[in-house]
């Protein structure tokens, strides 16, 4: 395999993964949206359930556009500005380590959107 190929391989792992577990925390989260269920965390004043619908789109919706490597920069910003404000504002008064797995989905998907998707997606850059 060449060195080329190994970067976007390297790339592709980068965004599936990482979004596939980001899916874990975003579906329950789609689940008490369709269900009506809308009490969630309101740190900026909108309002419990918009605020669960942008945070849907960008744990739920946004890790199945980059699984897929579709628009892959632009679906890696909601989720890593999620992941920003869980770790410095719903978490901002907890220890470091209840904001740290945050903080790593944060970094993981600032440098998705840096790098792009590679060649090994819809996207194909």
């Amino acid at each position: 395999m060449k060195n080329n190929a190994l970067v976007h391989l390297g790339l592709a792992i980068l965004r599936i993964a990482p979004s596939a577990f980001m899916i874990t925390h975003g579906y329950p989260k789609l689940l008490n949206l369709i269900n009506g269920n809308t009490e969630f965390a309101n740190p900026f004043g909108i309002g419990q359930a918009p605020t669960l619908f942008l945070t849907v789109i960008a744990e739920f919706l946004c890790p199945v556009l980059m699984i897929i490597g579709f628009k892959t920069r632009w679906a890696a910003i909601p989720t890593a500005f999620t992941m920003f404000i869980a770790a410095f504002v719903i978490h901002s008064a907890d220890p470091f380590g209840t904001k740290e797995k945050a903080l790593l989905f944060f970094v993981i998907f600032l440098v998705v959107f840096l790098l792009g998707p590679g060649k090994y997606s819809v996207d194909k850059k």
